[in-house]
């Protein structure tokens, strides 16, 4: 019986040591360039899509344009890519001075950019988000304070557009109240 015992507790004992998994180090900190991610490439296929300033825009939520004063002709705009042009600057001020001193004073303002479907996800979420922090930028420039403001990309997945007229509408930043 001791014999027997003594047998399984060898057996166990080899069992477990074979089957014990290689510990496996912790990793290693990163090393070389450790920047933040820039814009990927766009695509080669899309270099003829032409984010043209013409067909982007910036949709401003009705309960924000009503309570600032702005007219649905004011409330969209064009924009070339990720750049926001200079006659836009009027709708940013009165964005700017609502959310600053007006009636949405100390409201949270929520930018949300998007992209249309041509481009590769990860170029698409960050050309949208590339979008939504240009617009922010100019909107403080023109006195909204920068904590007041937040952004995201949300890319190509809620783009709709099927062919140029409608991926004009999924180039945009939705501007709306936030939290």
């Amino acid at each position: 019986m001791r014999m027997l015992a003594i047998a399984t507790t060898l057996l166990t004992a080899t069992l477990a040591i074979g089957c014990k998994k290689d510990e496996v180090p912790p990793p290693a900190a990163p090393t070389g360039d450790t920047t933040a991610p820039t814009m990927p490439e766009q695509p080669a296929a899309d270099d003829d899509s032409g984010d043209d300033g013409s067909k982007g825009n910036v949709n401003i939520s009705d309960e924000i344009k009503k309570a600032c004063g702005i007219s649905d002709t004011e409330a969209f705009f064009a924009y070339d890519s990720a750049n926001v042009r200079d006659q836009d600057r009027a709708v940013f001020k009165k964005l700017a001075d609502c959310f600053a001193t007006g009636p949405l004073k100390g409201r949270q303002m929520r930018l949300v950019g998007h992209a249309d479907p041509r481009g590769s996800d990860e170029y698409n979420m960050v050309l949208g988000s590339k979008r939504a922090e240009n617009v922010k930028g100019a909107i403080v420039k023109e006195g909204l304070p920068s904590g007041q403001a937040s952004t995201t990309s949300r890319g190509e997945m809620e783009a709709t557009g099927t062919d140029e007229a409608s991926w004009a509408e999924d180039r945009r930043v939705d501007i709306a109240l936030g939290d």
